[in-house]
């Protein structure tokens, strides 16, 4: 499984996935004599709020029960039905999700038709906020964003892997962006491996010497260069929980903390002792990146004083 550190959609840039609802919401308030039997033609989020009702969606019979979550794929058949006394509520959310306008998101990764939401507890309050303040008859601004928020708990839980991208369709005007968006998800699920690069680049489809350049072009870094900040990161987040310098030089695979010291300064811009007290200064109220909004800025632009 990719496990993506950070989120599975860490690798997609800010404008590349747009986001349509196309229909109201559903305020699914369903009896004991609930069924459904359809198809629709685009994608449908279903979250359980109470109750409980069985589906059968792709050949495969499951349970709906509170703090679980469902897709049904476009096109796909699904039945259902209340399984309990107590009524069958939450929400069903028709949506399309689209890569660079043009390719369906979840065609692109294999995931799991249903999760329970591992957070639960804070995301029913906003299931029920955006069940309780739907309207009847549109779609708006603030359930648009919230209704993102949903989705991509869902995603996180039910994301598998993305598929192979020898099996994109590589004359698609955007599949080139789409393989540096994955090339990208997939190192930083695994900056630690010394064989990552090798790996991801060995299932791409293009020439390697033409997507390196494209890579490096939209991500701003080479793959191995990508890599190796990725693994400052990881280091980062060490040193901020207290670790030594040797520690977290040793957590992300180097044996000489000097060296892993002076590659450290390279991508950060400071040194990781320096990292550590600008993080406490941090803590304290000050903005150890040097930039007054807060802003993250590698390599940091103002170094420890």
């Amino acid at each position: 499984m990719d496990k993506i550190e950070g989120g599975v959609l860490d690798g997609l840039a800010v404008n590349a996935l747009n986001l349509t609802l196309t229909r109201s919401t559903i305020r699914m308030l369903h009896t004991s004599t609930w069924t459904a039997d359809k198809v629709n033609k685009v994608h449908d989020l279903v979250i359980c709020l109470t109750g409980r009702a069985e589906y059968e969606v792709s050949g495969e019979t499951f349970e709906m029960k509170p703090g679980r979550a469902m897709l049904i794929p476009a096109g796909e058949r699904f039945v259902g039905r209340s399984t309990s006394d107590e009524l069958y509520t939450g929400v069903a959310q028709h949506f399309r999700a689209e890569v660079f306008g043009r390719m369906d998101l979840f065609e692109q990764m294999d995931c799991r038709i249903w999760v329970d939401l591992p957070r639960w507890e804070m995301i029913a309050p906003l299931a029920r906020h955006y069940r309780e303040t739907a309207p009847l008859s549109s779609t708006t601004f603030v359930q648009h964003h919230i209704f993102m928020v949903l989705l991509i708990e869902f995603v996180e839980a039910a994301f598998i892997r993305w598929r192979p991208q020898q099996d994109v369709a590589v004359n698609n005007p955007d599949s080139l962006s789409l393989s540096v968006m994955v090339a990208a998800s997939q190192i930083a699920a695994d900056p630690l491996n010394p064989d990552t690069v090798d790996r991801v680049l060995g299932s791409i489809p293009y020439n390697q010497d033409y997507f390196r350049r494209e890579f490096k072009k939209q991500v701003g870094l080479t793959p191995p260069k990508y890599q190796e900040f990725k693994r400052m990161e990881r280091a980062m987040a060490l040193l901020a929980s207290g670790q030594t310098v040797k520690q977290a030089s040793a957590f992300v695979g180097y044996d000489d903390s000097y060296y892993f010291s002076r590659m450290f300064k390279r991508y950060i811009g400071v040194s990781p002792a320096g990292y550590k007290m600008l993080n406490k200064r941090h803590q304290e109220g000050a903005f150890p990146r040097g930039e007054e909004d807060g802003m993250a800025v590698f390599p940091l632009l103002r170094q420890a004083e």
